[in-house]
C-alpha cells in the first residue's frame, strides 16, 4: 500500500507522519517534491539551499520512487504530500495508483502557525485551493470520494480517528501509531530543524487548545479566501462521532 496523505502546511501533518512511521509495517517520506518545487518555483522558503543540497530537485525522478519500491522492505509507504508543492507542470496523472487521504484543518489555525514560522503567506503558500483540485481530480478519475480527516478530530480522540482512517483505507490499525519516540524520526526532511521543533518534543499526539485564534486583518482576509475549499473537504470528512 502507498498513502498518499495531501495536506497543507501546519496542519498536523507531522504529527500524523510520525504516527504511520510508529507502524511496524510502514516506511515514511517526508515532502517527497520540496525540493522540486523550490528548483521550479525560485522560491525562497527556510533552508532553501540545505532543503535543494538534500532533496531530489527533478520531479520525475520523485515520482519514480514515490511509485517504486518501498524502502527498508516495509509493506505500507506512507508519503506526506504538501499539496502546494504540486506544481502544474510536475502533473498529477499517477495519484489514481495511491491510496489517498486528505488531511484538513481549520484555516484560521494553519495562518497563525504558518506565520510564525514564515511570514505573510499567501493563498498559495497554504495548500486549500490545491487540495480542493487535488480531491476534485480523485473523485472524478476514480468515481469515489477520498478519505478526509479534520485534524481537530484526530486531537480529541486520537485512537478513535486512527482506528476509523485505517478501516477507511483497509489497514489495520496497531497501537504504536498513538506514540512515538521524542526527538524526531531519521527520515525528517533536511527543514525540520526550523519547522519541527514542537513536535521534536512531542510523543504523542496533544491534547485540542481551547485558546481563540487571534489574525492581523491580512490573516482574516485570507482566512475567507480560503474557507470554500476547507468547507468543500470538511464536509466530506470521516466523522468523529458518525
Amino acid at each position: 500500500m502507498r498513502i498518499a496523505m495531501w495536506s497543507g502546511p501546519r496542519n498536523l501533518s507531522t504529527a500524523m507522519m510520525y504516527s504511520f512511521g510508529a507502524r511496524s509495517d510502514c516506511a515514511v517520506w517526508d515532502e517527497p517534491f520540496y525540493a522540486a518545487y523550490l528548483a521550479k518555483t525560485g522560491l525562497d522558503h527556510p533552508m532553501r539551499v540545505e532543503i535543494l543540497t538534500a532533496g531530489e530537485s527533478d520531479a520525475d525522478v520523485v515520482l519514480d520512487r514515490c511509485l517504486g519500491e518501498i524502502p527498508d522492505n516495509k509493506s505500507v509507504f506512507y508519503q506526506k504530500h504538501m499539496t502546494h508543492h504540486m506544481v502544474p507542470d510536475f502533473g498529477l496523472h499517477w495519484i489514481s495508483q495511491m491510496t489517498n487521504v486528505f488531511l484538513i484543518r481549520e484555516p484560521a489555525k494553519v495562518i497563525a502557525s504558518y506565520n510564525a514560522k514564515r511570514e505573510n503567506p499567501n493563498l498559495e503558500d497554504i495548500g486549500f485551493m490545491q487540495q480542493a483540485e487535488i480531491f476534485d481530480q480523485i473523485a472524478n478519475e476514480t468515481g469515489k470520494v477520498p478519505a478526509v480527516i479534520d485534524s481537530d478530530d484526530i486531537l480529541v480522540n486520537p485512537e478513535e480517528m486512527l482506528r476509523k482512517l485505517c478501516n477507511h483505507i483497509n489497514l489495520d490499525f496497531q497501537e504504536s501509531m498513538l506514540h512515538w519516540p521524542k526527538g524526531g524520526h531519521k527520515d525528517d526532511g533536511a527543514w525540520a530543524s526550523h519547522w519541527y521543533k514542537s513536535v521534536w518534543e512531542s510523543t504523542e499526539f496533544s491534547k485540542p487548545k481551547a485558546t481563540e485564534t487571534i489574525l492581523s486583518p491580512a490573516g482574516a482576509a485570507l482566512q475567507e479566501e480560503a474557507r470554500p475549499y476547507y468547507a468543500m473537504l470538511y464536509k466530506h470528512r470521516i466523522s468523529l462521532t458518525g
